[in-house]
């Protein structure tokens, strides 16, 4: 059990023994500082997944440490200092280095820290029991909060009281729920759900990039659904995002992925909407979207309902030429979880084999019909390029050329 644990060994965690790390702990050895892996590298390797990001912290304040890696020839890069962090690169790959800090001041937002070189200290201004796990570079666990407890039994447990910790940074109301979906398991704690549904109106003061970022992970989990459902139960989403409600759908687009396709945020996200373009834009510039997630959000909102009007081959093969076939999968998923949709499996086939035609003619085509240089280029090319996909992409290019000739001696 993972609560029994005492020590990870290095030798089976590739990633606590990593080149040039052994480096930065001999800097640090130097002066008599002390370094411990931290967060979430800790909780995974216990819970056996894979491990991405590495942090470290350090008892060592922001400019000393600068100064002690620089000495050693490990570059550093002040990413927070006024924080007290700083990254470290080593071989290429960069290592958030944070010095031990306990709160002055809480914002809701932000924090005054000061640093100090209490690690039980440093664990107690942290979110999670789970998230306040540290490791040094044998091996040894150091646990203050009964973290390990936590994580082999599944619970998300905030540290200390939930509501002083949701008040200290009011994201976490959020965090919670995306920590739940990815490692909770059973009923989730009572008093944190209490303390977020008290506080949830208060999301509204954090910023749209902090917000999707977070149901954006949420979303991502392998089965966001008792989450998302334990959200709408507790009030959490009503300032945030109202409209995503169909937790229905939501839970037949997860059961779809699992046989047919990776998870994916902004399908999951668009199946919690209801179908329309107006809704999908008001999320999108609400939440602040990429270009890109904007356009897929948009296109989701849209597409299922157009494609539920005609799913014959022919059609099917128009709308992969005008949208392409992540967009067409992702609204067929959204569909069908709506309604049972004839050939699933051979539409899905059809999108997954698709190849793009390449429409045959070019603007220097048309001039050599003798149309100027100008609109009405553009304007021939278009049409035919419509009649051609009417045509299921079959005319070649002489008979491309042929109706752009008849439009041109019409104009």
């Amino acid at each position: 059990m993972i609560e029994n644990v005492t020590n990870l060994d290095p030798a089976n965690h590739p990633w606590m023994t990593a080149p040039g790390l052994a480096g930065l702990f001999a800097a640090l050895d130097e002066d008599g500082g002390v370094a411990r892996f931290v967060g979430g590298a800790v909780r995974d390797a216990l819970l056996g997944r894979e491990v991405s990001d590495v942090d470290l912290a350090v008892n060592v304040p922001p400019d000393k440490l600068m100064v002690l890696l620089e000495a050693a020839d490990i570059r550093v890069v002040p990413t927070g200092v006024e924080h007290g962090t700083v990254t470290a690169v080593i071989d290429h790959r960069g290592y958030e280095i944070t010095t031990l800090r306990q709160d002055v001041e809480t914002h809701g937002r932000r924090a005054t820290v000061a640093f100090t070189d209490d690690w039980q200290a440093d664990a107690a201004r942290r979110d999670f029991t789970m998230n306040a796990l540290y490791v040094d570079r044998k091996g040894k666990l150091y646990d203050y909060f009964g973290g390990r407890r936590d994580l082999a039994r599944g619970r998300v447990r905030f540290i200390g009281k939930p509501e002083e910790r949701i008040n200290e940074d009011y994201l976490r109301i959020l965090r919670y729920f995306r920590f739940h979906a990815w490692f909770g398991r059973g009923e989730a704690d009572g008093e944190a759900l209490r303390a977020c549904e008290k506080g949830a109106d208060r999301l509204s003061t954090l910023s749209a990039e902090r917000i999707w970022k977070e149901i954006n992970k949420l979303l991502l989990a392998d089965d966001p659904v008792p989450a998302w459902r334990l959200m709408l139960a507790h009030n959490i989403l009503p300032s945030v995002l109202p409209e995503a409600k169909n937790v229905v759908r939501l839970a037949k687009v997860v059961k779809l992925e699992k046989s047919h396709a990776p998870p994916d945020s902004l399908r999951r996200l668009a199946s919690l909407l209801v179908w329309g373009d107006a809704i999908a834009k008001s999320v999108a510039e609400r939440l602040r979207f990429s270009t890109r997630e904007a356009k897929k959000l948009q296109a989701l909102g849209t597409l299922p309902a157009r494609l539920q009007q005609n799913l014959t081959e022919k059609s099917l093969r128009r709308f992969l030429y005008e949208i392409g076939p992540e967009y067409m999968r992702d609204a067929l998923f959204i569909l069908a979880a709506d309604e049972p949709v004839e050939d699933f499996e051979s539409i899905l086939a059809l999108i997954g084999n698709w190849a793009r035609p390449v429409f045959p003619l070019k603007g220097e085509d048309i001039m050599k019909l003798g149309v100027r240089l100008g609109p009405g280029v553009g304007e021939i090319l278009r049409e035919v390029e419509t009649w051609w996909q009417e045509k299921d992409f079959r005319p070649t290019k002489e008979e491309c050329l042929a109706e752009a000739k008849t439009l041109a001696e019409l104009k």
